[in-house]
């Protein structure tokens, strides 16, 4: 029933963001400039604003002048970015807006390559917004390469305040579509007290060797939906932070990266509970781990309640899988390490209502079969267990994960 309402909630969205979008074709006309009706229509920031592809110009002027034209508009707006390559400093798109918004990035945009360019964590941030779609195959570049080196971090305090892609805070009713996050600084995307905000068809890309380069990190949200989403990058592909709430991650393809993680948790005092995670249908390949749950040690009191990892296929997994509170259902692929299945509880707070249903993980290395681990947990048992679980002992000190 919890998929069933996260999927209608999700196409809700699009079919109420898709009328809004059809209301503003309506009243604004099909040209490049405002329609009536209070503003609106289409607003092209190369034809109204004169921003030039020329990868030397900021874009930031032209698109924050389109931007507070659309956002002023009393009916629906698009603002179009065409083909073409931009160089953009940086911008934030602030709310609330009188009426809904598209932001059609047809293009790619660059940010500067100098981490020393930035005194704050972002790049382009979305703040207190409702009813706004991002959309058209628009690429947002970080050119973050140099910045995975942390060369002269001991020199200068960038290191502290590398930036995120793509903010996205307090937004409420989105949908970003058909859009590709490269070569991030820090983390790709940020969600931050979101409601209702859905990822469908995104990209991230970013080396293997990125450090903090997390695809989609959640925090504090209710509804997310990441949807038919390919990840390549350094850490987590999807890393969940207290507060998050009926989270859907479906059709993932994740892999090089960490896997996808819910914490960590119980670092800091009154961190919210996360209730309702369905990660479903994903595929993990060459990660270092699969799908977890992580807490601190001796950490701060919390919950983490209702969350479900259903028919996920992983490959290579080097780390393997670490569980906590979760069922875990149709579970196959290859392992390269002997440890195909660890499930690892506190001796103060055992795990409880675990389930492990058909899982078939194998590992053709020298060292034997794959293995399954468990430690303070008493896991409920269905279908085929290959390894057997919890079969085998666990060692004074476990492998750890990343």
């Amino acid at each position: 029933m919890a998929i069933q309402f996260n999927f209608i909630s999700s196409m809700l969205i699009l079919l109420l963001l898709t009328r809004s979008f059809a209301k503003a074709r309506e009243a604004g006309g099909g040209g490049g400039g405002s329609g009536g009706g209070g503003g609106g229509g289409v607003i092209d920031v190369v034809a109204k604003f004169g921003a030039k592809a020329d990868e030397k110009t900021d874009l930031s002027k032209p698109l924050l002048d389109a931007w507070k034209e659309a956002c002023a508009s009393t009916s629906p707006a698009k603002i179009v970015i065409p083909k073409g390559t931009y160089f953009l400093s940086t911008a934030t798109l602030d709310g609330p807006c009188k009426a809904p918004i598209e932001l059609q990035v047809e293009g790619t945009m660059k940010a500067p390559a100098d981490p020393s360019a930035f005194k704050e964590p972002k790049w382009i941030a979305f703040n207190r917004i409702e009813n706004i779609k991002l959309s058209s195959g628009g690429v947002f570049d970080g050119q973050g390469t140099t910045a995975y080196k942390r060369e002269g971090c001991d020199k200068h305090n960038f290191c502290g305040s590398l930036p995120i892609n793509l903010r996205f805070d307090f937004l409420t009713n989105a949908m970003i579509q058909g859009i590709t996050t490269k070569d991030s600084k820090q983390f790709h995307v940020n969600v931050l007290g979101c409601k209702n905000i859905t990822f469908e068809h995104f990209t991230v890309s970013a080396p293997g060797e990125s450090p903090n380069t997390d695809g989609i990190h959640i925090g504090r949200s209710d509804g997310v939906n990441v949807l038919n989403t390919e990840i390549k990058t350094g850490d987590d592909c999807v890393s969940i932070g207290d507060g998050s709430k009926n989270l859907v991650i479906n059709g993932v393809t994740c892999g090089p990266g960490h896997g996808i993680s819910i914490g960590s948790l119980g670092l800091f005092k009154n961190e919210e509970p996360v209730d309702g995670v369905i990660v479903k249908n994903c595929t993990l390949t060459n990660t270092s781990n699969g799908v977890r749950i992580k807490s601190w040690p001796g950490a701060e009191p919390g919950t983490c309640s209702n969350i479900h990892f259903e028919d996920i296929t992983v490959t290579n997994e080097e780390s393997k899988v670490k569980l906590s509170n979760i069922s875990f259902k149709n579970i196959h692929g290859t392992s390269a390490l002997l440890e195909a299945v660890k499930i690892i509880c506190s001796a103060t707070l055992p795990c409880e209502n675990v389930e492990l249903a058909d899982i078939e993980i194998t590992h053709s290395g020298p060292t034997g079969p794959a293995v399954s681990q468990c430690s303070n947990v008493k896991p409920k048992v269905s279908g085929k267990q290959n390894p057997a679980a919890c079969s085998a002992p666990v060692p004074a000190n476990p492998t750890p994960t990343s």
